[in-house]
């Protein structure tokens, strides 16, 4: 028999979790924290002459106030559209020229800019970030205008995709009092509000340097980069940064039901229940637990709804442990034609009951544990993966030793724990769920369908 010319991924995954040992105890960054109080981390990759720059500003939706939904997101936006000493576009512009991929994103915990440069091209991506954290133009022809293209992208994402709506709205009804209940690009209502001031404010308020972190991977020397960084970021002035309290959402004291009706094909049903966060001792179990039930077409939601039951066109979910404060462990599933609401519904149910009553497997067991685990290691190929988990760990608290605790603490968990945690988390009284009843074309929700 010939030997195959590329070794199967099971064999591949096997030998790289041989070397999880030696990936766990990898040095770590290099910290520092100006004077005017940026926090900076600097990972040493030189595998490749590349680095990837992340500026992580520690504000997202969950710090807006009421009325004024989506200003995080929209001055992300205008994050792009000039300074004093480089035109509107002209960030963009001069990264591409360099060879470079530049963009930005805004969640809940945070609004992080990024760049991915030749590692000979790190200064420029750093002066660009400073410039910008402390020379913002915000013209307000430019906010008024990109304040359209938000609304438009909202529409896009939301208004028009009656799954991403569910999701909102079961966002919305489950969490009634914390902020994590409203939507990061805004209500539209309050998008149309939003000034040039409102901007403004918000921008000198928490684009501070003692309200950031830099972090900088790739073929760099912290010893040759630290005077660059403090060249570049050093004589911004920090500014007091006063968060307004965050309301915590109290325990959950029985189901919610909402029904959402839009045109749509078919019926989708959202579930949605409190979990802890990484802090929380059942997270490890937790992430485990929703491997097995939604992480790809071989987990149990998508194998047995969709493949054997044929119930359902779709299913998927999955939780996260890096949040600030405790988020939600979720899934959804889109009906077959010809199944209801109800019947895929009783099917979700079903698969946690299994969980809850029956201990999973060892194979299914180490089969979840491997597949995090390899996205793990894979991960430390990428200067932006690895830049992305120093970000979040310091951004919600957790901290860089949380990375290398990672791997013995998804190695840790039992059979026990995923039945105990889907036991104590996946429980009804915890959760809010929500049916998308799709609507005929042209019909308008609150009018009953032909």
């Amino acid at each position: 028999m010939n030997r195959p010319s590329v070794l199967p991924f099971r064999f591949v995954v096997w030998f790289w979790l041989l070397l999880l040992p030696a990936a766990a105890a990898a040095a770590p960054p290099f910290s520092a924290t100006l004077e005017n109080g940026l926090t900076v981390y600097i990972l040493e990759e030189p595998k490749a002459p590349v680095a990837t720059i992340q500026v992580w500003y520690h504000v997202g939706g969950r710090n807006e106030l009421s009325g004024r939904t989506g200003l995080a997101h929209l001055l992300e936006h205008m994050m792009f559209k000039g300074t004093t000493n480089h035109g509107k576009g002209e960030y963009s512009r001069l990264i591409a020229k360099n060879g470079g991929t530049e963009n930005a994103f805004t969640a809940n915990d945070e609004t992080v800019y990024f760049s991915n440069l030749a590692s000979d091209r790190t200064e420029l991506g750093l002066e660009l970030e400073a410039d910008r954290m402390a020379n913002l133009l915000l013209d307000p022809k430019e906010a008024m205008l990109e304040r359209d293209v938000v609304k438009e992208e909202r529409r896009m994402r939301t208004d028009d995709d009656p799954q991403s709506l569910l999701v909102e709205t079961g966002y919305a009804l489950a969490f009634l009092a914390h902020p994590y209940g409203r939507p990061v690009i805004g209500w539209m209502e309050d998008i149309s509000r939003l000034t040039r001031d409102d901007m403004a404010a918000f921008y000198h308020r928490y684009y501070t340097p003692n309200n950031a972190t830099l972090v900088v991977v790739g073929d760099v020397s912290a010893k040759r980069l630290m005077p660059v960084i403090q060249r570049t970021f050093g004589s911004i002035p920090s500014r007091p940064v006063a968060f307004d309290p965050i309301t915590p959402e109290q325990p959950q004291l029985g189901e919610r039901r909402f029904v959402l009706k839009r045109e749509a094909q078919l019926p989708v049903v959202f579930m949605g229940y409190h979990v802890p966060n990484y802090s929380g001792a059942d997270a490890a179990a937790l992430e485990v637990l929703g491997t097995i039930l939604s992480s790809g077409k071989s987990s149990r939601l998508y194998r047995n709804l969709v493949y054997q039951q044929r119930v359902a066109l779709s299913a998927d979910g999955g939780y996260d442990p890096l949040s600030i404060d405790p988020d939600l462990f979720y899934f959804y599933g889109m009906a077959q034609p010809g199944h209801t609401h109800e019947e895929l519904e009783a099917s979700l149910d079903q698969e946690i009951a299994k969980l809850q009553n029956e201990l999973v497997g060892d194979r299914e067991l180490q089969k979840a544990k491997n597949g995090l685990l390899a996205g793990y290691i894979f991960g430390q190929d990428s200067n932006f993966f690895r830049a992305m988990q120093i970000g979040r760990t310091v951004n919600v608290g957790a901290g860089v030793g949380y990375i290398d605790s990672y791997v013995p603490r998804i190695q840790a968990v039992t059979r026990e724990a995923v039945r105990r945690a889907a036991q104590q988390y996946l429980v009804k009284d915890h959760r809010t769920v929500g049916y998308l009843v799709p609507l005929p074309p042209s019909s308008t929700p609150g009018t009953p369908a032909p």
